[in-house]
């Protein structure tokens, strides 16, 4: 037990409730992510705004899905893995991908594969990819403005993934249909 405080709409801080109602209204229950989060009212503030900034960026609904799911796997975030399963099917994104992802595996197309490589090169080296890696990122159709589209993404992942694994976070019920081990 890690003793952080899964949050109510009640036990929050005032300053995020609405965070918590929104949440609610939209999920129809309150994701223990979102719950924990508001122990830090800056924390959740944002969390959620890079998560909001990062779903407008250049990216599609894939694209998106597989920044997302990289950094979750790469960081074997027992929490996000089945989250973005869910949000990923939500967002109508082909089932063959989300797997490919979740799995690990190669991915259904060499752009995708790119940016996952490029995303995942980025991630476990900390920002200090090679010339060649950034090279072989522009050719498969990507731009300047990705690579720090990725950065923003990956952001937003450090805190969920690093929170959860802290925190213990428990998978919500929503989410335990994709519960995810590696």
């Amino acid at each position: 037990m890690t003793g952080f405080t899964i949050h109510t709409i009640e036990t929050a801080p005032q300053s995020v409730q609405p965070i918590l109602l929104n949440a609610k209204k939209t999920m129809g229950s309150i994701p223990n992510l979102i719950a924990t989060l508001a122990e830090s009212p800056q924390l959740l503030k944002a969390y959620t705004e890079l998560h909001q900034l990062f779903t407008e960026t250049s990216f599609d609904k894939e694209e998106l899905t597989v920044v997302w799911q990289t950094i979750n796997v790469e960081h074997e975030c027992h929490y996000c893995v089945p989250a973005h399963t869910l949000i990923a099917h939500s967002m109508k994104v082909d089932p063959v991908l989300i797997e490919a992802l979740r799995n690990n595996d190669e991915l259904p197309t060499p752009k995708l594969q790119a940016l996952k490589d490029f995303t995942l090169s980025l991630t476990r080296k900390r920002g200090n990819v090679s010339e060649e890696e950034l090279q072989a990122f522009y050719q498969a159709g990507y731009e300047h403005k990705q690579v720090l589209e990725i950065i923003l993404g990956l952001s937003q992942k450090v805190i969920s993934n690093y929170v959860n694994r802290v925190a213990k976070t428990p998978v919500d019920p929503m989410f335990q249909k994709f519960s995810w081990t590696k």
